[in-house]
């Protein structure tokens, strides 16, 4: 997106009242348009391939089409547009399923407003945004498989993109991780960017999926 364009959303959840609770308040803001809404995933589809929006924030449980299968078919159409999942399940196969699908946020529906539209902006920006009890599950899923014999060695990172990547790990946007390390938000986005290359993955979410898995990091190093 353009520094000087507007964030384009697509708003689908099946309870119009949330809709239009949801459209009024991100109307507010100065950087945001809401160019639709939709209450069921087939829909949804339908409008992310017509209007090529930035942003789709989408609930999981609609009519015709979940919002897993119309992330994947999202995904699959239109790469380039995020999927923020908003919903109100927290169950492990909702969460597991829709980040495989490409999802870059999972958030429940317990945030405030201002967590939305900071994790819209995020999410905009090529960042991964978990609700707390979604990166919990996350993290203690594979913290808890073994290593893979396959997994790449953890040379294959510099030392300071293994920092990078654990203050990721631990949920810093781009801008905290810049601070933390005293470096600017173009070096740290650089640097994940290089992260992504090496280790074969397309996002935050993936490369923390794979530093667990590999070991090289704990839940314990990006918990504290």
């Amino acid at each position: 997106m353009e520094s000087n364009s507007k964030i384009k959303i697509l708003l689908a959840d099946d309870h119009a009242v949330v809709r239009e609770s949801i459209h009024k308040f991100l109307s507010r803001q100065d950087d945001f348009v809401v160019i639709g809404e939709c209450g069921d995933g087939s829909e949804a589809v339908s409008l992310a391939r017509s209007l090529n929006p930035d942003v789709i924030v989408l609930d999981i449980a609609m009519p015709n089409l979940n919002g897993i299968e119309a992330t994947k078919i999202i995904k699959k159409n239109q790469p380039g547009s995020a999927v923020l999942i908003l919903t109100a399940y927290d169950y492990d196969e909702y969460v597991f399923a829709v980040l495989e699908a490409g999802a870059a946020g999972y958030l429940l529906k317990d945030i405030n407003s201002r967590q939305l539209v900071d994790a819209i902006r995020a999410v905009n920006r090529g960042e991964s945004i978990l609700h707390p009890i979604a990166a919990r599950k996350v993290i203690d899923h594979f913290s808890r498989k073994e290593k893979a014999d396959d997994q790449k060695a953890t040379n294959v990172l510099s030392d300071i993109e293994m920092h990078v990547l654990k203050l990721a790990a631990k949920g810093l946007s781009n801008k905290d991780i810049a601070a933390e390390l005293c470096i600017s938000v173009r070096t740290v986005e650089a640097r994940l960017t290089n992260i992504f290359n090496k280790i074969g993955v397309g996002s935050r979410i993936e490369a923390v999926i794979s530093g667990l898995k590999a070991g090289w990091f704990t839940v314990q190093d990006v918990s504290e």
